[in-house]
Order: C-alpha cells, then structure tokens, then sequence
C-alpha cells in the first residue's frame, strides 16, 4: 500500500493562508518557506472571482522574480487560468514630481485580476487596491512610509502582509510587533522560530525534496550545522530576537512618571525565630499587623473597580512582594498599595495574602510565582477561591514575552499608577533585555536595610498586570475562613 502524500503546506504555512485578519505580520526564521507559502495566497486572492490584485515588494530583484516564480508555480497546482510571467515597466512618481519606470513582473489571471511583483518600493501602491505582501520588511529603507500607503487598501477589503525575520531591536518592525503584542495595533501576529518549523516538520520537507531518508539524528545533525553557520547572528537569523538586546526595558524616568506619592509600600520584616512559634501566637501576631497596617488601606479601595493581585514569593533571601491591582471602566490600573515581607513563615504568608485577597472588591484573578516554594502558598491559595481564580505561574521565555508588553504599554500610555519608593522604582528598571525578552538578571542588590533584592516588586506587579487582563464571569462565593470584614462587597468573579 503507498504511502499518502504529504500535505503541500506546513502547520505554521497553513495557519499563515488561514489568517483572516486585514493586517497580519510574521516574525519567522530564515528559510522556513514564508514567502514560499505568502505566493500561494496571492494566487488564491488574485485568482477567484471577486478578488482583487495582489502586490508584493521585495528590496532586491532576485527575491522579487523568485517569489513571482513561486506564484506561477502555484497557479499551475491550482489549475488556475493564468497567463505566462511577464516583464514589465511599472511607472511611479519620483520625489520630484518626475515619472520613472520601474522594472516589474506580472501574472495576468482569468478572474481579470493580476499579481504584480515590484523590486522596490513604489510610491504608485497608493493608487492600487488590493491585497500588498512586504517581504523582509524589516529590510525596507522606509518601512513607516510604505505601511502608511499600504493601510489605504484596507478600505475596499484589501489586505496587509508583512512578512520578516528582525533587524535589530530598535527597527520598525520589531516596533510594529512590540506595539501588536501589547496590544497597541489590532494586527494579528505570527511568529515561527526555526525550532517551531523544525517541530511542524520542516527537515522532512527537506529530506522530501532532496531525497534523503528522514530520521531523528539525521535532523540532529542538520539542526547542529545549521545553527554553528549562523553562530555569529543565532539569535536573530534562526529565532526571531532582534539584536541588541541587553538594554534597559523600563527608564527611570518613566517609571517616575507614574509613581503616586500616596499609595504606600507596606514593609513587614518577621521578628527572628518566628518561624518556630507556636502557630496561634504566629496568628495572633499576623492578625494584629494586617488590622493595623491593611485594614486602613483596604477600606481606600473603590468597592466598585475590579480587583486582582500578584505575588512574587520570597522566603530567606528575597522579598515576597505582594500587588493589589483596582481596574476602572477605563481600564487603567492602579496599584493603591504593595505589601513586603522579608522572612515571614509560609503560614504568616499565606494568612496575609488570605486576608488581601478575601477583602479585595470585586476579586477577578489572582497570578502567583509558583516556583520553588512559592508552589505551596499558591496551591494554598487554589483551595480558598479555585484554580479557576487562582493560577501558578512558572516564568518561561514565552510568558515573559506574551506579558512584559501589555504592562510597558499602560505604562507608557499613563494607564498604571504605582506606589512612589525609591525601591519599587529600582525594582522595575532591574528589568534587561535578554534575548529579545525583557527579564531580571540572576542579580540580587543589596536594599535599604540590608536585604536583598531581585526586582521582587516588579514581577509582582506584572503578575498582577497579567491577573488583571484574564478572563472572568461572576460566581457565588462563600468562604469558610475568617469574615471578609463589613467593608467588603462580597461581589467576587472568576477567571475563565
């Protein structure tokens, strides 16, 4: 029995051709068959009835015929009606006012529609309409200009494509996907790492085609040379992080912008041997802090803002930082207040996040760092509201990538408020670039008093930034803990 034929496009090619999205971009790799799988989708836009033109702009002639060539392969596999490829002059307005001719390659197709492909960038785009794929945008020399033109398409159901491995941390399009990944642009964003098209099955493509057998060492070793060629630029060639990136993530200066002198940094240090006390005087002594030192803050609170927190965990050598966070209508966030316990006991801990949460109105999600011990007080935490409510967070790569971008925005764009402390401030503008991520070096500094820190209340609010965007829907709730107190509204949500 033969075997079944491959399908002709990869998972992360297929999810490209099924994006409906007006604007769409893609970081990827080098060489994963971006633009390869970008022709295919030029033809089925310029080939069916009802469609309209379909524009690609490379910046080199090569690359612009190769993609055309791929568009004319695709229109065979289709069986769609398409006249040969031809050259053609392609006239455009110089700065001046002058005409130029450009040279350009252009498929005629039967639907009356045609894929045009340009080797520069053509100013004309803006009398075109239809769909406008830009490859290796992160290469063009007016990347701002050429999307400005490119939007206009948009108006009669046309599409933008941008299609890039990155140049660097400060170039346009690392911008473009910065301000997508916060959410600042209504884009849609795919990103494919060598390692993502080698897990979707790229080297049995390449096996396939040059007809070697497949097998696990085999790809081994071609994933081993590939990535000593590109050792000199690994990170940015092969997995989507710009260069230079090992700078500052958050300025002082902006940090200092959105501070608010009176919202307070509630500091609590464990007197010596408290860990060995008997847990009532253990509770006694907590109960008697929280009413003294949190009651007058909680009862501040807008009892109808939405709530949630973070909390980075430290136990012996950092800080545990917890950040209380209140949404308005406006959905800008303000932390009223944070709290930081340097070596308080596990129980201590948790009797004091208890007594945040439980009183917090409108309690929607709370995001705790759920390394090491912190696992035990977040699991704590799950038995009280749920795991719905409740999420372990175990710091990866992705997660500081999916979440640092969201928390930078509200900051740039004024919609965070944080407690005013030279500390705090310290701890967000900890933050480096590292590997295109924004992360907190393994660097404690010693603070005011002699302890040491790690960005503690940093991670803690962007934990509760990221509690603060989760899903939730309303949900009768009833402890069976100590009384909330009278100040609570008792209206708690869950997160979805």
């Amino acid at each position: 029995m033969s075997q079944a034929a491959p399908a002709a496009l990869l998972g992360y090619q297929q999810r490209w051709l099924d994006e409906a999205a007006d604007v769409a971009l893609w970081e990827k790799s080098r060489r994963v068959g971006a633009s390869w799988c970008d022709a295919a989708d030029s033809v089925l836009f310029a080939a069916t009835e009802g469609g309209q033109d379909a524009m690609y702009i490379g910046y080199s002639e090569d690359m612009t015929r190769e993609y055309i060539d791929d568009c004319a392969m695709w229109a065979r596999a289709f069986n769609s009606a398409a006249g040969a490829v031809e050259d053609c002059l392609f006239e455009e307005t110089g700065e001046r006012g002058e005409a130029k001719a450009i040279k350009a390659f252009r498929i005629d197709f039967g639907s009356g529609n045609k894929i045009l492909a340009l080797s520069s960038r053509p100013r004309s785009i803006r009398g075109k309409q239809g769909k406008i794929t830009i490859d290796e945008a992160a290469f063009h020399d007016d990347l701002p200009g050429l999307m400005k033109a490119a939007l206009a398409m948009l108006i009669w159901g046309g599409k933008v494509r941008l299609v890039s491995s990155h140049n660097g941390e400060a170039n346009y399009f690392n911008e473009l996907v910065l301000n997508v990944r916060a959410g600042r642009l209504p884009y849609a964003l795919h990103r494919t790492t060598i390692e993502d098209a080698l897990a979707d099955g790229l080297y049995q493509r390449v096996c396939l085609k040059t007809g070697k057998p497949w097998s696990a060492e085999a790809q081994a070793e071609w994933r081993a040379d590939l990535f000593a060629r590109y050792r000199a630029n690994l990170d940015e060639e092969l997995l989507c992080i710009p260069s230079a990136g090992t700078g500052i993530w958050l300025t002082r200066a902006l940090v200092e912008a959105r501070m608010r002198s009176e919202y307070r940094v509630i500091r609590y240090s464990a007197p010596k041997g408290m860990a060995l006390w008997p847990e009532h005087l253990i509770d006694a002594e907590i109960a008697d802090w929280c009413r003294a030192e949190l009651d007058p803050e909680l009862r501040k609170l807008d009892p109808l803002k939405r709530s949630a927190f973070g909390q980075d965990f430290g136990r012996h050598v950092d800080l545990s930082v917890i950040a209380p966070m209140q949404i308005a209508a406006t959905l800008a966030r303000h932390v009223p207040f944070l709290v930081e316990l340097s070596n308080v006991p596990y129980r201590a801990q948790k009797s004091i996040l208890l007594y945040i949460a439980r009183r917090l109105p409108r309690f929607s999600a709370g995001k705790l760092d759920a390394g090491g011990n912190g696992d035990y007080l977040a699991e704590e935490l799950q038995r009280e509201f749920g795991e719905a409510v409740i999420e372990k967070v175990h710091f990866t790569e992705a997660w500081y990538r999916e979440n640092t971008a969201p928390l930078k925005a509200d900051l740039e764009d004024g919609l965070m408020l944080i407690p005013k402390d030279d500390e705090v401030a310290g701890d967000l503008t900890a933050f480096r670039m590292m590997r295109g991520v924004p992360r907190v070096p393994d660097l404690r500094v010693t603070a005011e008093g002699g302890g040491k820190r790690h960005g503690d209340a940093g991670i803690a609010m962007l934990l509760a930034h990221a509690a603060s965007r989760a899903d939730y829907c309303p949900i009768e709730y009833e402890s069976d803990g100590e009384p909330r107190g009278a100040f609570n509204t008792g209206d708690y949500f869950r997160s979805m």
